[in-house]
C-alpha cells in the first residue's frame, strides 16, 4: 500500500470515527438522526437530523492533528454552498414539509496519539452557520 493510500485510509477512518461520535451527540440532544451520509453526484450530507418540526442538516468535521484549533475552519464557502444544493435534492426526495431547516457544524478533535480513544474526544458546536 503506497503512501497515499496509507493516509486516505487514517482520514477514513477518523471520518468515520468522528462520525460516529457526533451522531451520538445528537441522539444526546434529544434530535432523531434521519440520515446519514447522504449522497448525490453532487456532495454528501454528513447527518440529517430532525428537532421536532426543524431539520437540521449537519456537516461533521473531525482532526486528529493540530492542523485547525477548530476544525470548523475547514468549513468554505463553496462546502456550505454544495450543503445547500445538496439539501434541496434530499428534500425533494421527501414528502414531509419542514417549516425550519438550520444547517450547523459539528467539530470533533480526536486524542492525536489515540484517535480510538473516543472518551477524549472534544466536541464544538456550531449553530445555524446558513439561513
Amino acid at each position: 500500500m503506497g503512501e497515499n493510500a496509507g493516509r486516505r485510509d487514517r482520514r477514513g477512518q477518523i471520518g468515520r470515527l468522528g462520525e460516529d461520535v457526533a451522531a451520538e451527540y445528537i441522539s444526546g440532544l434529544g434530535w432523531q438522526v434521519l440520515a446519514r451520509n447522504w449522497r448525490t453526484r453532487y456532495g454528501e450530507l454528513d447527518l440529517i437530523a430532525a428537532d421536532g418540526r426543524t431539520l437540521i442538516i449537519v456537516e461533521v468535521k473531525t482532526r486528529a492533528s493540530r492542523t485547525f484549533v477548530d476544525p470548523v475552519a475547514a468549513v468554505t464557502p463553496q462546502k456550505l454552498r454544495t450543503m445547500r444544493l445538496v439539501t434541496r435534492q434530499w428534500l425533494a426526495e421527501q414528502s414531509e414539509f419542514w417549516p425550519v431547516i438550520r444547517f450547523d457544524i459539528v467539530s470533533i478533535r480526536l486524542d492525536i496519539g489515540d484517535p480510538e480513544d473516543l472518551e477524549r474526544a472534544t466536541i464544538a458546536h456550531h449553530r445555524g452557520i446558513v439561513e
